[in-house]
Order: structure tokens, then sequence, then C-alpha cells
């Protein structure tokens, strides 16, 4: 092949700290499990996991916990050239609660660290511009310098015909206000070739509910080749130029939804990435979202992000009904 498939996930990794009792606040938690996390990086061990090709771009610090995500990335078959080591910050750290339900309260520990120090100058410019997609979330943009970085890698992505994939991943807590998010996460709104929206994504951009479609389609835009609204497991609805639709989701025991989202994500560009004409047939973009639902659904069955992501197997299975 001419053209790479691989797929660059940029932003943030990060070590989530998850009770090692479910359904118990962190305060009443006695002990904590450590897991690699940060959306991006989560996506990129999702697309190598089901045998797509993925590289990661981000900084974590130079400390034990930033070697042991770059080794996670590695293990986990991603491309991690370009991963860097802040010598001056720390590793970002989460501390996330399971409640009840499998939903999932956070407290960040990121004053500042390493993800956010990426400086336009480090980026792995290369790898960007032979990417075949480029993947990013919205806690790149929040604060400087790593928010010109995002913004150098996704012009110079966009110039060299790359497709762009944006998947906001809204943190509340880690933005100054909920308006300075809203306006953040839509600043690169119009840029995207493809966009994921979680339903609570949506309710929180719009301000409506998210089962009002008048409300979905205020965040469509004239470029966009898709985008697709999850609904946790009801499943997804999709959105194209020329068709739109819904696919229903799997019927799983939910554990922990960590992951869940970037299990959905990593699967659908794999689909992409071999096939661009899912953007255009109906039947093609049905099925690959119907293994995107199965994905993600096994991704809850499991507690934390990267161990819990699924092969190949593990969803055709679910879809075939054999679990």
């Amino acid at each position: 092949m001419a053209a790479s498939s691989t797929i660059v996930c940029f932003g943030e990794m990060l070590i989530d700290f998850v009770p090692d009792t479910a359904r118990v606040s962190l305060a009443e938690s006695q002990g904590f499990l450590k897991a690699p996390g940060g959306a991006p990086a989560n996506v990129a061990c999702s697309i190598a996991k089901l045998g797509g090709s993925a590289a990661f771009i981000g900084k974590v610090g130079k400390d034990e916990f930033g070697y042991m995500l770059a080794d996670i990335l590695k293990k986990n078959g991603v491309n991690a050239e370009g991963v860097l080591f802040d010598e001056h910050a720390r590793t970002a750290l989460a501390f996330v609660t399971l409640k009840k339900d499998g939903e999932r309260e956070f407290m960040f520990y990121r004053n500042p660290s390493a993800d956010m120090l990426l400086k336009e100058s480090e980026l792995n410019m290369d790898l960007i511009k032979k990417a075949k997609i480029f993947h990013y979330g919205s806690i790149s943009l929040i604060t400087e310098p790593c928010r010109s970085a995002h913004m150098a890698a996704m012009k110079a992505a966009k110039q060299a015909g790359v497709l762009l994939s944006y998947d906001p991943n809204v943190r509340l807590p880690l933005w100054p206000s909920a308006e300075a998010a809203r306006q953040g996460i839509k600043s690169i709104w119009n840029e995207a070739d493809f966009i994921k929206v979680s339903d609570d994504e949506v309710e929180f951009l719009t301000q409506k509910s998210p089962d009002n479609e008048d409300a979905v389609k205020s965040l469509w835009h004239d470029g966009l080749k898709l985008m697709v609204v999850t609904d946790g497991e009801k499943g997804c609805r999709y959105y194209t130029k020329n068709f739109k639709g819904k696919v229903p989701g799997y019927s799983v025991k939910a554990i922990d939804t960590t992951g869940a989202g970037d299990s959905f994500v990593g699967s659908l560009l794999v689909s992409m990435s071999k096939d661009s004409s899912i953007f255009t047939d109906e039947a093609k973009l049905k099925q690959a979202l119907a293994f995107s639902n199965a994905c993600g659904a096994i991704c809850t069955t499991k507690k934390g992000a990267i161990p819990a992501l699924p092969s190949v197997c593990d969803a055709q299975s679910l879809m075939s009904g054999s679990k």
C-alpha cells in the first residue's frame, strides 16, 4: 500500500486510580488499583487490539508512571515514537470512582501535568502527516502550550489530506467553567471530518434533550462525513450528508463504563481506515457501527479501560450471540 493506514491519536495519557472495591466513594475506598487511561491513548490501544495500525502522540512525566505508560502502549502494539517525557512535570493522575450503576466520578491531579506542557516544536509532524486518520479530544485544548500544539497538529494533518476525527470527551472538572468548556469544545468543531458525541455530551453542548433531533442536527456541519451519537446500552445514532438512522446496542452486565466510548471509537476508526466507503454505503456503515457497539459493550463488562478492550473475536462472539 502506498498510503499509510496508521491512525494517530493525540492528547493525554494518564493513570486512573480506581477503588479496589466497587461502588464506594473515593473517601470510603480502602485501596486503589492503578489503571492506564486517557481517552486518546485508550483509543490507540483499542485500534491496535483490533488489528489496526495505531500511533500515540503526547507527553508524560519523566517518572515511573510515565515510563510505565509508554511501556503499556508498546506492549499493546501502539507506535510510541511520538511519546515525550517532561523533566519538570509529573504524569497526570485521576482518581475515578464507580457509582452503583457503573457510572464514574473523577478527581484530577494536573497542576500542571506533563501532557499540558507539550509544545508545537516537539510534535512528530512526520508521523502526523503520514497518518490516514488523526484522532483527538478536547482536553488538549484547555491550556497552553498544549492547545497551540493541538491546533498546529490538526492544521498539518488537514493540509496533508488526513481525515480528522474528534471525540470531545467532556471532562467538566478540568475546564475553568461549563461555558469555557462549551466554547473550547466548539472552537474546533467545524474542522472535523468525523465527530462522535455521547447523548450526555449532546445535552451539555446544546443545553437541550439528546432525544431532541433538532438539538442533534444543530451539531452537524457541512464539512462532516459522519457524526455519531452514542446512547449507552441503547446503541447509537448516525448522521451523514445523505442518510441517518440508528443501530441497536447489546445488552451486557456493565461493571465499569470506563473506556467503552474509546473502544467504540477505536473500532469505528479501524473500519474507516480499511474502507472509506462506509461514509456513503449505509449498509456497510451499519455493520461497522454494530461491531463498534459490541466493542463498547464488552468494554463495560470488565474493570479499567485498556485491560477491558475487546479483540475482534470477543466482539464477533457477542454479535453472534454465543456469549
